[in-house]
C-alpha cells in the first residue's frame, strides 16, 4: 500500500523534505540545484553532506534548498558554523544557524576561531583559512563525504574579474569550480537575488555582515562598483556572461591538466621530501604545459608556491646546471646535468 503523504509543516513532512505547492522563488533555485547536482555529480547516494552555513542569505538558501531535496538526492546532512568573533554580534549569527538547524532537526557543529588576525594581516584572508582550517577538522571529525558552500553564479563571476586584476591566469579565470575535491557548490548556477527572493518566500530573516559594504576590499568593490559600472556601460546584466565564460575557461583547464598529468607522468620523478625533472624533457613542452608540470610537482611535494617560483624552476630547466633558487619554507631547486631538482 502506498504510503500517506505528509502534509506541509508537519515534522513528518520536515524530516523527510516533502512540501506542498512550493513558492515559484523556492521552486526556481531547487529545479537549478537539481540539475547542477546531476550535471557535476555532486553527491553520491549516501553521502553525509556538511552544509556550510555563515547565516547569510546564501548560505541560509544552500541549507534550505538542500533540506527540501535530501530525499532526491538520497543525502544526509548536519551544519557547520564557524564564530569569527570579529564583531559584537557574532554569537547571535552563531545562535540563528543553531535554530535554522535544529528547526529541520540537523546535527550543528558551532566552531569558535582559534586564532586571532595578527596586525598587518589580511582579515578576509585570516578569515577564509581559519573557515577551511575549522571546516575541514569539523568534517573529519563527522566523517562528512561532502562540505557545501554556498557560492552563487554571482560570487563566481566576482571571482572571474579578481582573476583579471590580480593576474591569476587561466586558472584563476576559471572562476570557482562545482566540485573542488570533497567541496561541492549547489548554487553555482543560482543568482544572489534569487537566494534572497527564497528568504523571502520562507518569511527568513538571514544575518547581515556590513563588512561586505566595505569597498575597502577588492572583492567587494568589484560588487559593488565595477560590475554594476560594467552593467551600466553594456547596458545587459554582465554576470551571466562573465560565468558562462568561466565554465569555457574551466574546461579549457581542465584539458590543459590532463595533458600536463601525462606529460609529467614521464618527466617527474616525486617522493616524500624531493621531486626530480627531466630538464631537457621539461624544458621541450610548451610554457602552459611545463609550468602545470612543476606545479603538479610542487603539489605533490606539499609546497607553498607562486607563479613566480614555478617560473623560475621553468627557467632552471632551460639554463645551465648548477644553478639554484630558494623557494618557501626552505625549500630550494637546483639544476644539475641532467634534472631539476626540488628538495627541502
Amino acid at each position: 500500500m502506498r504510503s500517506a503523504t505528509p502534509t506541509a509543516g508537519s515534522p513528518a513532512s520536515r524530516a523527510s523534505g516533502v512540501t506542498e505547492a512550493r513558492p515559484p522563488a523556492v521552486a526556481r533555485v531547487l529545479e537549478r540545484v537539481t540539475r547542477t547536482a546531476r550535471d557535476h555529480d555532486l553527491f553520491a547516494p549516501g553521502d553525509l553532506v556538511l552544509v556550510w552555513v555563515s547565516g547569510g542569505a546564501d548560505s541560509i538558501c544552500l541549507l534550505e534548498s538542500l533540506v527540501r531535496l535530501r530525499r532526491l538526492l538520497r543525502i544526509r546532512l548536519a551544519v557547520f558554523h564557524l564564530d569569527h568573533g570579529l564583531r559584537s554580534d557574532s554569537a547571535a549569527d552563531a545562535d540563528y544557524v543553531r535554530r535554522r538547524a535544529a528547526h529541520h532537526g540537523l546535527a550543528c557543529h558551532v566552531v569558535a576561531a582559534a586564532t586571532r588576525p595578527q596586525p598587518g594581516d589580511s582579515v578576509e584572508r585570516w578569515a577564509r583559512e581559519e573557515r577551511l582550517r575549522a571546516g575541514a577538522e569539523v568534517a573529519a571529525a563527522t566523517g562528512a563525504q561532502r562540505s557545501a558552500l554556498g557560492h552563487t553564479m554571482d560570487d563566481r563571476a566576482e571571482t572571474v574579474l579578481l582573476a583579471l586584476v590580480r593576474g591569476w591566469g587561466i586558472d584563476g579565470l576559471a572562476g570557482i569550480e562545482p566540485v573542488s575535491g570533497t567541496t561541492v557548490r549547489p548554487l553555482l548556477d543560482v543568482r544572489r537575488e534569487e537566494t534572497q527572493a527564497l528568504c523571502r518566500a520562507l518569511h527568513l530573516r538571514p544575518r547581515s555582515d556590513p563588512s561586505n559594504a566595505d569597498t575597502g576590499l577588492l572583492r567587494n568593490a568589484l560588487r559593488l562598483q565595477a560590475i554594476p559600472a560594467l552593467v551600466n556601460a553594456t547596458g545587459r546584466d554582465v554576470t551571466p556572461t562573465i560565468a558562462r565564460t568561466a565554465e569555457l575557461l574551466r574546461a579549457d583547464a581542465a584539458l590543459l591538466d590532463q595533458l600536463a598529468q601525462k606529460q609529467g607522468a614521464g618527466i617527474a620523478d616525486v617522493t616524500d621530501r624531493a621531486a626530480a625533472l627531466n630538464a631537457a624533457a621539461l624544458a621541450a613542452l610548451p610554457e602552459p604545459l611545463s609550468s602545470r608540470v612543476v606545479r603538479r610537482a610542487l603539489q605533490q611535494l606539499d609546497v607553498a608556491y607562486s607563479e613566480s617560483s614555478i617560473a623560475g624552476i621553468v627557467d632552471l630547466a632551460t639554463g645551465r646546471p648548477g644553478r639554484r633558487i630558494e623557494l618557501a619554507d626552505g625549500v630550494i631547486a637546483r639544476r644539475d646535468r641532467a634534472r631539476v631538482v626540488i628538495e627541502r
